[in-house]
């Protein structure tokens, strides 16, 4: 027995579900290989649902990345499962292209994530409903066995290589597609599917730790935990910052504080200032701001600009830039123009008025209908 045996039930489920199998087997074999194999699964679970279901097309590229990102797929899945599917195929990458290596408690969560994207599949295009949840119990366990990463490799590439392209099983379910579609909006209006939340704790760990790790950040150098700040404002005047990532010059850039991801991340936005102002004050300089529930990720540069939403992390080398154009802009507050290329009255008011808005914090705006923004060297594009 194992948690994805209720698949072998369905005949229609066959593309994928002699992966997902292989893929919780494998524990067996090492994590590694569990990571490699959990994310071919999602593939081939994803690429069934766009096979099947007559409301996805195939997007320009048809690898996982792409086909999760598609506005139409993420459309139609639970809001929830999103950061669950990311997780499985970062973890998958970075099993296959770094030499970091990957942890029982991590190839077991890609699992737990891909059952939950197994069990709303299965919600949602299944005659009969699975109403079991994932049973950590059954999964095998062993000592793990090293695999290099040329093993790793060859194995992801050889499974790959052995796929059907999608617009192939597109044409092949075209007679199927209408009543997949139909069968699960039918079942959406007649069941209930729910995500389990995770606890903070779990959050930082699975989610957060494998973020950092991909964007470079070694935990334990150059990114600490639970980092100690004086100055808060309590009796103790002491608080733990969850992360701070620091710079090659040993000062901080960036504080990172995490929250349980049922909770929105920007609760954490009035802490991390606390501690952005206690590490500043300790290193005479103003840490970047982000705060995060290990699914969203915002950034707040508080000395330039709002709070914004990212795609995760920065790398050390974004972050050193970021900062170093904070530390050496110029005030926008007197423009001189080139009376060669602007030499009308109106045109010198309309770049003033950008570049005052600019200096107020916004980071767009918007003139006659032209779009002026930064670019990355800090010069302005009209």
């Amino acid at each position: 027995m194992c948690n994805f045996s209720f698949l072998k039930k369905h005949d229609q489920y066959n593309s994928f579900s002699g992966a997902c199998i292989e893929a919780e087997k494998s524990l067996l074999v090492s994590y590694a290989t569990t990571a490699i194999l959990s994310r071919r699964a999602l593939e081939l679970a994803v690429k069934w649902v766009f096979g099947n279901d007559g409301e996805l097309k195939a997007p320009y590229q048809d690898n996982l990345s792409s086909l999760i990102h598609d506005y139409n797929f993420r459309n139609i899945i639970d809001i929830k499962l999103f950061p669950l599917l990311k997780y499985i195929v970062q973890l998958g990458n970075s099993a296959v292209h770094t030499n970091r290596a990957i942890t029982k408690e991590q190839a077991v969560l890609s699992l737990e994530n891909l059952y939950k994207f197994i069990a709303w599949l299965d919600y949602c295009y299944s005659d009969e409903l699975n109403e079991a949840s994932f049973d950590e119990s059954l999964l095998y366990d062993s000592e793990q066995h090293k695999k290099t990463r040329k093993e790793l490799k060859d194995l992801y590439e050889r499974l790959g290589s052995k796929d059907k392209k999608l617009e192939e099983v597109i044409k092949e379910n075209k007679e199927l597609r209408k009543q997949f579609t139909a069968k699960r909006t039918e079942n959406k209006e007649q069941r209930e599917f729910n995500v389990e939340q995770l606890s903070e704790f779990k959050t930082r760990k699975m989610y957060i730790d494998l973020e950092l790790q991909l964007s470079g950040w070694k935990i334990g150098k150059d990114c600490e935990e639970e980092v100690e700040v004086k100055g808060m404002p309590n009796e103790q005047e002491i608080g733990f910052a969850d992360y701070v990532l620091f710079g090659k010059n040993g000062k901080p850039l960036a504080v990172v504080e995490a929250k349980k991801t049922c909770v929105d991340p920007r609760v954490g936005k009035q802490q991390a200032k606390l501690y952005a102002d206690c590490l500043e004050k300790q290193y005479g300089r103003r840490p970047l701001i982000f705060y995060t529930n290990g699914f969203e990720y915002c950034l707040w540069d508080d000395r330039s600009y709002p709070e914004r939403q990212v795609l995760g992390i920065f790398t050390k080398e974004e972050l050193e830039w970021t900062i170093f154009k904070r530390t050496n802009k110029k005030s926008l507050d007197i423009v001189y123009t080139d009376d060669k290329i602007i030499d009308r009255e109106y045109q010198k008011r309309a770049v003033q008025a950008v570049c005052d808005t600019l200096e107020k914090g916004h980071r767009k705006s918007l003139s006659h209908g032209d779009r002026f923004w930064e670019d990355k060297n800090g010069y302005f594009n009209f």
